[in-house]
């Protein structure tokens, strides 16, 4: 095998719980992760030394994730040769919808076969969460429920999910993630039972009720992103149920039950508003890929 091409999935959390703060500075959180058929594309070809590249220069830069997984992966292997790596974006950058940690991930598995180092999931795992606190739930994909910083990921039996309408606002505030997570009192912790019950539904047949979805970001994301507020309020307004934003946001989701009512909400979206959005499926692992 000497190429490979390979599509790193998006994100939407069902639910994120913040637990409270860790000594090191991090958050714990419990959360219920759904992989979706929003994607960016991977390229990848055996070479004598690491490059890298990508559709949008201000990706390009050495601090990309997924320079630094393959770097990692090539440290930690002892591995010899290189690869010629080629990004191609499609999953909005900064959005929530976890497009920077996938590609991570997908970096991690592809090299980890096309250069024949026959290392498990389990084996990968650690390497991941040195990247970034999704990443190791990327090597999973599919349902799963991610606890701690994010590095322990428990796979759970497919969502009853059919179909979700995801709406990108054009914002940005400077580091998001941790301005977010700054942001959090202490009334915003919880102790994980949404989710804990959550996790039980989907157990028992997958249902997941829209009373069960919850963020604990979505209340300050509201008065964080500048703007956020009119567009949660239009997506409702074209009969959006139960949104929440994505991740730390500022990307905004529903779930809807067929496939002509989430193409009809996001063509409002796009030509009534000029807002970018997508309809989306969820998205499993292959069978076997990951029991």
């Amino acid at each position: 095998m000497t190429k490979l091409t390979l599509k790193a999935y998006a994100k939407i959390n069902l639910t994120l719980e913040v637990v409270g703060r860790r000594e090191d500075g991090y958050h714990d959180i419990v959360s219920i992760l759904q992989t979706v058929d929003l994607t960016d594309t991977l390229s990848l070809e055996r070479a004598d030394a690491l490059a890298f590249d990508c559709d949008v220069e201000e990706l390009r830069g050495g601090q990309n994730l997924v320079l630094k997984a393959a770097t990692l992966l090539k440290d930690e292997a002892g591995y010899a040769g290189g690869a010629s790596i080629h990004l191609e974006k499609g999953i909005p950058v900064s959005a929530g919808l976890g497009g920077g940690s996938s590609d991570a991930a997908t970096a991690l598995k592809g090299l980890n076969d096309l250069w024949g180092l026959g290392l498990s999931v389990e084996e990968l795992t650690p390497l991941a969460a040195k990247l970034g606190s999704d990443v190791p739930f990327f090597l999973h994909g599919g349902t799963a429920m991610v606890q701690g910083r994010g590095e322990r990921v428990r796979p759970l039996p497919p969502a009853d999910v059919s179909w979700v309408v995801i709406l990108t606002p054009q914002i940005a505030i400077p580091e998001k993630t941790a301005a977010m997570y700054g942001g959090l009192a202490e009334n915003d912790f919880t102790r994980g039972m949404l989710t804990r019950k959550l996790e039980a539904r989907i157990r028992g047949g997958g249902d997941v009720p829209p009373q069960f979805l919850f963020n604990a970001f979505d209340t300050l994301a509201r008065g964080a992103f500048p703007g956020l507020k009119e567009y949660w309020e239009r997506f409702e307004a074209l009969g959006a149920q139960e949104v929440h934003v994505a991740g730390s946001g500022p990307s905004l989701f529903s779930l809807v039950p067929r496939r002509e009512v989430g193409t009809a909400m996001s063509l409002m979206l796009e030509h009534r508003h000029g807002w970018r959005s997508h309809l989306a499926s969820a998205v499993q692992p292959a069978k076997g890929q990951d029991e």
